[in-house]
């Protein structure tokens, strides 16, 4: 990289962060941020409406949130590592155009199969572009202060797009339409492509070909869109089907082909001496037990508020407002403590504040009321979301190599991804079981839909009990610097 503001960091080098153009460059890279996660939830409200509209049938209906998520997945590692031997802007603005093309042609579908591919398409995209905007940052924001700083307003901003996502789908497909939950994006990649090359600095072309591990590639890309396949199809399936079973043993042997790969490539997709990094494994595993529960927390309340309270689109939207303002709070004064107690403490405390929340909202009735039995819930939980995503965020790229560090947010946000799917798998059985259990018994619908996210919900705090046992092993950073590429010496290739 030959660009000033991407050079590997120096000790007496300026802070980025005082001046208006790093200033920019940071809202810019938060702005890729939110795009990429709120794009995870916006449809979520929107599609009772996309399945009248387009005549989507229950089944196929899931692959509208489920086709993003499958490939943002799937190909996370190849865009980490293709922005650190392409060039990281090369890479955001090669994935800011696919995303954008994606929702243009997802937001004119005529029918289920236009839509879902464009959902497909969009997470590639993603995937190209979130690991390039988070490697930026980290080399750009190198400082002590100035990393807690651009670390803790990505971490907010990932943890507020969960909610915003819901809030802005409410708003839209009441609006002007479900379509416009697509149709929003193309002039936002626009502002977005426009800043990138205003402020972000170009890439001299590699001085030889960059060695690209096309094996590994593919084993990684089918390994992990294998796996997020079986676990986001498991609940309809039946997790001790046929095809579960044979998806989690494929993707299994895949994935372990992969690692086999990786230690005697000759320059791996991922080398594995990254997880030679203090706490980054521990930090990536907290991640994806962590998110299992958030994310799916999100999806069972707004069932809950749409099903049983009987919310319209906007109400549901509008209810997570309070989250929103809770994960910002909560996210400024995490970056703030961790000069003084490092990463860890925060991250452990997060989880238990936030799984606190989550069991208050485990225990919704039938009659609820928003005020009594849902603010209270979501405000605990939205104070450990934001002291959650930002304090891993920053653990995760404590001490990783300049030249690494579109690898390490890649690894970061497949954790976010897989746990994601991993939720909603396991604990849509959980609510479905518990529900059909009861309907069978000629129990009212609506207090078997209740009862079963009772059981999901508080299996979701279980796992945010298990994401803070987790995170006592990760980094305690309070703010050192990455290595510079330069002091790092060459590796013995793994045989």
């Amino acid at each position: 990289m030959s660009a000033t503001a991407l050079r590997p960091p120096h000790p007496d080098s300026p802070s980025a962060l005082a001046t208006a153009r790093g200033k920019l460059v940071l809202v810019l890279l938060c702005a890729v941020a939110f795009l990429d996660f709120v794009d995870a939830s916006i449809v979520t409200i929107a599609l009772p409406a996309i399945q009248r509209d387009l005549d989507f049938s229950v089944q196929s209906l899931q692959w509208v949130s489920s086709g993003y998520l499958l490939t943002y997945g799937g190909f996370m590692l190849l865009g980490g590592r293709a922005s650190d031997l392409l060039g990281r802007r090369r890479v955001l603005v090669a994935g800011t155009v696919l995303f954008a093309v994606a929702s243009l042609g997802g937001g004119m579908a005529t029918n289920a199969g236009t839509l879902v591919a464009g959902r497909l398409v969009q997470g590639a995209g993603a995937a190209l572009m979130l690991p390039a905007a988070l490697s930026i940052l980290t080399t750009t924001f190198h400082q002590g202060t100035d990393r807690h700083k651009a670390l803790g307003a990505w971490g907010g901003t990932a943890g507020l797009a969960s909610a915003a996502g819901v809030l802005l789908g409410g708003v839209l497909t009441e609006g002007p339409g479900w379509r416009w939950v697509m149709f929003v994006n193309p002039p936002v990649c626009v502002l977005i492509l426009f800043a990138v090359f205003r402020l972000i600095p170009g890439e001299r072309p590699p001085a030889r070909p960059a060695s690209f591990d096309v094996r590994g590639a593919l084993l990684s890309c089918a390994g992990m869109l294998l796996l997020v396949y079986a676990l986001v199809e498991a609940p309809d399936e039946g997790w001790g089907s046929v095809r579960t079973v044979g998806g989690l043993a494929g993707a299994a042997a895949l994935l372990a082909a992969f690692l086999v790969n990786e230690r005697s490539a000759r320059d791996p997709l991922v080398p594995l001496s990254i997880f030679r990094v203090k706490g980054l494994a521990a930090a990536d595993a907290t991640q994806l037990i962590g998110v299992a529960g958030f994310l799916s927390m999100f999806f069972f309340l707004t069932l809950y508020m749409q099903n049983v309270l009987g919310f319209t689109e906007i109400e549901t939207g509008l209810a997570y407002l309070p989250v929103c303002v809770g994960v910002g709070l909560a996210a400024g004064v995490a970056s703030k403590l961790f000069a003084r107690v490092g990463t860890r403490p925060v991250i452990v405390a997060g989880c238990l504040v936030a799984a606190a929340g989550v069991y208050l909202l485990s225990r919704i009735p039938v009659d609820g009321s928003y005020v009594s039995d849902l603010l209270p819930g979501l405000t605990i939980m939205s104070l450990g979301l934001g002291a959650v995503f930002v304090a891993i965020t920053t653990a995760a790229n404590a001490g990783v190599p300049a030249d690494r560090a579109g690898l390490a947010a890649a690894l970061l946000n497949a954790a976010q991804q897989i746990g994601g799917a991993l939720g909603l798998a396991i604990f849509s059985a959980v609510a479905t079981a518990r529900t059909n259990h009861l309907l069978a018994h000629h129990a009212d619908p609506a207090h078997a839909l209740t009862s079963g996210f009772h059981r999901a919900l508080l299996a979701a705090s279980v796992f945010l009990l298990a994401a803070a046992v987790i995170g006592l092993r990760a980094t305690n950073t309070r703010g050192e610097e990455a290595r510079p590429e330069a002091e790092r010496r060459p590796e013995p290739v793994a045989r």
